[in-house]
């Protein structure tokens, strides 16, 4: 796309603007491909801006309104900053029942931050999900791609700290 119609935002690099172009030029003339060019452009950018599914849009020849309401049905698309580092707490009923409540809020007050929140400075954005799967591990945490089982209120700042 014309490097004219590019708008502003903080979050987006002159390279990434590249990258994304690329994207919308591979995929422009396939059918269906909105939402692999959207999972791409947020792989770029980690969110998906208001300003960039506009210019998405306009890449692809479809509405800003049909593109909006794709990227916010999808629970796989964020329209907010993400942290460096997400940290998932299991609410299911084993983790519910053995403390996971606790560890969250002892997040919540230690980064001043509540679910589905990233921290000020995008180190840390804490979600809670319904089942990680590993109920005898209970109470479970995930951050990244790790997996912290029998998390206590009082360790769980001990073990975010290894996440900078």
């Amino acid at each position: 796309m014309d490097s004219d119609f590019r708008p502003e935002h903080q979050d987006i690099t002159e390279d990434m603007w590249s990258k994304i172009d690329n994207i919308i030029a591979e995929h422009k003339t396939k059918p269906g491909s909105i939402i692999a060019v959207l999972r791409e452009c947020q792989d770029v950018v980690g969110y998906l801006p208001v300003e960039l599914i506009d210019y998405i849009s306009r890449g692809m020849n479809m509405s800003p309104s049909e593109v909006f309401g794709i990227a916010s049905f999808y629970a796989l698309f964020s329209m907010k900053p993400k942290g460096r580092h997400t940290i998932k707490c299991c609410l299911g009923t084993a983790c519910y029942v053995k403390g996971i409540k606790e560890v969250m809020d002892r997040i919540s007050n230690e980064f001043n931050i509540k679910e589905g929140e990233t921290t000020e400075d995008r180190r840390f954005t804490l979600e809670a999900v319904r089942c990680l799967g590993a109920c005898g591990l209970a109470p479970v945490m995930v951050v990244d791609s790790d997996t912290h089982g029998a998390v206590k209120a009082d360790g769980v700042i001990n073990i975010l700290e290894r996440y900078k």
